[in-house]
């Protein structure tokens, strides 16, 4: 017994793939509902298109208001727009860092303070002492070496500054009572141009140079306490800083990068370390010698030489030529034998003493380091003649166990 199908019901098949369940579907209309009900039919018709435009208007697949035009980054405008702004951030990152090169060099000074005394925190930690206790120690050790540079400098500087105020007014007396001055003091009237010149040129000059150096001291003072805040906080913290740099490694390279990074951070304190102990002779030598040639202020002179001995290539003829130049406001003898003595020393200390302290530490060829030397003080100066030889000898490391392995495997 078959039963017929009501041709009021709409069939499944009949119903488009891509009207979501939701949407009510509008049956087909046949003709017979058509000549029956006249004019209804055709509204429902219409009904029914009606419905289905509506579901290609929302159907994603379709493209019911045509196709999709050129992408806007391939545009002219859009391209140097992001062009343009990008050339801006460049240039606000770059003055950005110029207006804080000088607390960027004060970080990376600090840094590398406390990765040169980090070898000698680990040395008392192998003797029993905890992390913290051998951080203190060798943080007041630095503090101890700060003062008694500054009792030993200070004192001498003033004293001979407070001299030479009091004795200016005899100068003036001994030139006054001079016969050749007197003459041309007579013709020309030197003096009284001389004392014009003091009160109304050299006496305001004078203050605000005074001014000038209080504020110079002060803000030497300021750096100096940032410094060593700075360097406590990262010998404190190097191992977490260093944990935390490893993590941005991927995890395949993380042992090898691991390894190298420790070589390289042994080879800058070793550099520190040994720059210290090349300071140190430097120093006492030169007291020796100043306290036996009778010298005056003999323990401020030696820590000037060694202070400037930290300085790559020009240092010890920088502090040379201090020294030289004192004694000989002493006497000329003294003078004379200070400039042998520095020309002799300096000899031993570059053929001897460097090389023999540094090749433990620093595997760099000489020619690289003198190189590197000067390309870091004509960028940053001092620290950047500092900073120079141990990035070198990073860069050697690097160059050695990643770059040359890969090019042999090519």
């Amino acid at each position: 017994m078959s039963t017929e199908a009501d041709p009021a019901k709409s069939d499944p098949a009949d119903v488009p793939a891509d009207v979501p369940d939701d949407v009510p579907v509008t049956s087909p209309v046949t003709a017979q509902e058509t000549a029956h009900d006249g004019g209804g039919g055709r509204e429902r018709a219409s009904r029914g298109h009606a419905t289905h435009a509506a579901h290609a208007a929302h159907d994603p697949g379709g493209q019911p208001y045509g196709l999709p035009g050129k992408p806007l980054a391939r545009g002219p405008f859009l391209f140097g727009l992001v062009g343009g702004l990008g050339v801006l951030t460049a240039i606000a990152l770059a003055q950005m860092v110029v207006y804080s090169l000088s607390t960027i060099i004060l970080i990376v000074v600090a840094m590398f303070l406390a990765v040169g005394l980090n070898p000698a925190v680990e040395a008392l930690q192998r003797r029993g002492l905890a992390r913290r206790g051998a951080i203190s120690i060798v943080f007041a050790g630095v503090i101890v070496a700060f003062v008694l540079f500054g009792l030993a400098v200070v004192p001498p500087v003033s004293q001979q500054l407070t001299e030479f105020i009091e004795a200016v007014p005899g100068y003036i007396t001994d030139l006054s009572n001079h016969p050749t001055l007197r003459q041309l003091d007579a013709e020309y009237q030197v003096l009284q141009q001389l004392r014009t010149f003091v009160t109304a040129t050299l006496g305001p000059a004078l203050a605000s140079g005074i001014m000038g150096a209080g504020l110079v001291v002060l803000n030497g003072v300021f750096t100096t306490v940032t410094l060593l805040v700075l360097m406590l906080y990262f010998l404190g913290s190097l191992h977490t800083i260093k944990e935390y740099l490893l993590k941005l490694v991927p995890a395949s390279r993380r042992a090898r990068t691991g390894a190298i990074s420790e070589q390289i951070l042994s080879g800058i304190g070793g550099y520190v370390a040994g720059n210290v102990l090349i300071s140190v002779v430097a120093g006492v030598v030169t007291w020796i010698f100043l306290s036996v040639m009778g010298v005056r202020y003999a323990l401020a002179l030696a820590l000037v030489v060694a202070l400037t001995d930290f300085i790559p290539l020009v240092g010890a003829t920088i502090g040379a030529v201090l020294v030289t130049s004192v004694a000989l406001l002493q006497s000329l003898p003294a003078g004379i034998a200070c400039a042998v003595f520095f020309l002799l020393y300096q000899q031993i200390e570059n053929y001897l003493i460097y090389p023999r302290v540094m090749k433990r530490s620093v595997n760099v060829a000489p020619a690289v380091t003198v190189i590197a030397a000067l390309f870091g003080g004509a960028l940053l100066g001092i620290v950047g003649a500092l900073l120079a030889i141990p990035v070198a000898a990073a860069i050697a490391l690097i160059v050695r166990e990643v770059v040359v392995p890969r090019q042999e495997r090519a």
